[in-house]
């Protein structure tokens, strides 16, 4: 009975850390996070806020996201095309190539982190040895 507890809390509260952890990312690393939804096809900012608050569970304003989505559109990480829509004109956003191999650098950085072995911990080697 212990051990089934046990696991429920510890997965309780990995999923409590899971979702403080993806906003900490979201919010820390908006840009790439708007690159990768980006990604999976083009958008415009009204759709990219909804998608960012519900894949990520954080509220976005608009006054955050499209000075980010001008500033990634001047550094060539998105363009934007202009499309009339009911009498308005909707800016889609697609990503570039320049994009792409901006994501690519993150994901290969993220992973070299998560697998330096210098900062991994396992218990055997933090454990006190006594004689």
């Amino acid at each position: 009975m212990y051990k089934k507890r046990h696991t429920q809390t510890v997965e309780k509260l990995s999923g409590a850390y899971e979702k403080e952890l993806v906003q900490r990312i979201t919010r820390n690393l908006l840009d790439v996070q708007i690159l990768r939804l980006v990604r999976m096809q083009p958008m415009w900012g009204y759709m990219i806020k909804k998608q960012a608050e519900t894949r990520f569970d954080v509220k976005l304003r608009h006054g955050a996201l499209y000075p980010l989505l001008n500033s990634l559109e001047k550094n060539s990480f998105l363009t934007r095309e202009e499309q009339p829509k009911g009498g308005r004109t909707r800016k889609v956003y697609k990503i570039t190539s320049k994009g792409e191999q901006y994501l690519e650098a993150y994901e290969h950085v993220l992973k070299e982190q998560l697998n330096r072995k210098d900062v991994k911990s396992t218990h055997q080697s933090s454990r006190v040895v006594s004689s």
